[in-house]
């Protein structure tokens, strides 16, 4: 492919525009500061580029240095996917977690503070929140990102959430349109199908995006999943009918719209990325999330060469390309007007994460369940993390334990032993089991079986979604792996 991103025409300036791509390194590197100057608009931010606050703030200041206007986007949910807490965990619960009090004022509060922490650091596009409706509870890659599998609470929590972030200067992302909470198939592996009838997209997914938009969300992502009733032939990314017809056109949404990330093999694995990107723009998407796996400048070039060179060869119109450009400038400019100017009154809430997590809890004890006195075994029963979530942050709750009860000891468990083993490495302490999504995991409700035959007072804490019945001595449903929500969950085991 010829290389045409050198050039500095208004084409080539509008085909960076829309990028919003990721990049390696804790500093910015002089190809991205170089793209900065020739028209890219868009910075994305993942785990890797994270080790503190303060870091992230240097770095943003270096990436507005080279252009003040910079969109700095991130992936940011709090809960079980934190970048900006990417090595500790998240200071704030999840969705579930605040779909499961359900206090639209709490949410809306929760969402101001994490986005008050995102301004500060100089983020300021927020990747969320996940509006999807978990309808289906053996989802793989939604579960306790979702508020819940109810559509109404879903609807006012997620425009609560957008409500209070939007407050903070930072424009939330609402995603994964048009709904990702019904399928079985995690689109970064494979392309997942939603069968049901228009009618119930309507009345159960649609609903919360419709919510959003009434509270204003500056963004929209789109999920790469296929919806027959909406599009037989192309997922949601790629299809004008979904992202023209249905939200620009019924939903009547003005804002930007995101791809989810172009790299994800629902769309690299059936379409490539070059093709993907076009497809995308050219069905009514605004910006190309890249970066996730794919973080190079070289995949810049040939995502700005592709859509250059399908407007010069008539396969995109030119008139498209440049209203997605200048939507991404829209949004620039929105953000730029509600940033916290310095010397700004401080309005930080800093324990709301954590009461949020202690009324999340759903607490099961038996009548002649024995209080935790001595320092524990916790055996955590570990699945596979899905890509969204990762497995750079630590979840569960034994490093709180360990503050309130010295000496605690854990281990990490997987698979059909491990139930004896963890029996087998408690010796005589008594057992903390935690587990993340008991139901989709045969295996671990095997595990905790064998547990439970042998020490009947073995205390249970499901930090996923808790469909599978309260059992155990103690039975604690957090509602995530948040950080705070593994500390609440210790101070109910430690009875403090």
């Amino acid at each position: 492919m010829t290389t045409l991103a050198r050039a500095t025409d208004t084409l080539t300036r509008d085909a960076l525009t829309v990028l919003q791509p990721g990049f390696a390194g804790t500093t910015a590197p002089d190809w991205l500061l170089r793209r900065l100057g020739e028209g890219l608009a868009s910075v994305a931010l993942f785990g890797r580029n994270v080790t503190s606050p303060e870091q992230v703030a240097a770095l943003t200041a270096q990436l507005r240095a080279e252009r003040e206007d910079v969109l700095v986007a991130i992936d940011e949910e709090g809960g079980d996917v934190t970048r900006l807490e990417v090595r500790t965990g998240s200071s704030f619960p999840g969705n579930h977690a605040l779909g499961a009090v359900d206090d639209v004022g709490l949410t809306r509060a929760v969402a101001a503070e994490l986005g008050r922490r995102l301004a500060a650091a100089g983020v300021d596009f927020n990747w969320a929140p996940s509006a999807d409706v978990n309808s289906n509870p053996d989802n793989p890659v939604i579960g306790v990102r979702s508020f819940g599998a109810d559509t109404d609470l879903v609807a006012r929590h997620t425009a609560a959430y957008v409500t209070g972030m939007q407050s903070a200067g930072v424009a939330t992302c609402t995603k994964h349109f048009p709904g990702h909470g019904d399928t079985g198939v995690d689109s970064h592996h494979a392309v997942p199908h939603i069968d049901v009838d228009a009618d119930v997209l309507a009345e159960r997914d649609l609903v919360p995006f419709r919510a959003a938009i009434a509270a204003g969300t500056r963004a929209v992502m789109s999920a790469h999943i296929l919806v027959p009733a909406l599009d037989p032939d192309r997922p949601a990314t790629l299809s004008r009918r979904i992202l023209t017809d249905l939200l620009r056109g019924e939903l009547g949404y003005d804002g930007l719209i995101v791809t989810d990330g172009i790299e994800m093999q629902a769309i690299a694995g059936t379409y490539g990325i070059e093709r993907g990107t076009v497809l995308a723009v050219a069905a009514g998407a605004d910006a190309i999330c890249v970066g996730g796996g794919l973080h190079d400048e070289g995949t810049v070039r040939r995502l700005s060469d592709a859509l250059v060179e399908a407007v010069r060869a008539g396969e995109l119109p030119e008139e498209r390309l440049a209203d997605a450009a200048e939507r991404v400038r829209a949004l620039a400019r929105w953000t730029a007007a509600n940033r916290p100017a310095d010397g700004a009154p401080d309005t930080a809430d800093g324990d709301v994460g954590l009461r949020a997590a202690r009324r999340a809890l759903r607490v099961t004890a038996a009548e002649d369940v024995a209080p935790l006195t001595e320092p524990p075994y916790v055996a955590a029963l570990t699945p596979v993390s899905n890509i969204a979530v990762g497995n750079e942050t630590p979840w569960g709750v034994a490093a709180e334990l360990g503050r309130l009860l010295p000496g605690t000891e854990t281990g990490s468990f997987h698979g059909a032993d491990a139930g004896s083993e963890a029996l087998a490495a408690a010796g005589s302490r008594r057992i903390v089991a935690v587990v993340r999504d008991e139901h989709r995991h045969p295996w671990m409700a095997a595990a905790l079986d064998v547990l439970l035959a042998a020490r009947t007072d073995t205390i249970v804490v499901e930090m996923g979604v808790p469909r599978a019945r309260p059992r155990g001595g103690l039975h604690v449903a957090t509602h995530g792996a948040a950080r705070v929500c593994g500390r609440a969950a210790a101070e109910a085991i430690a009875g403090v």
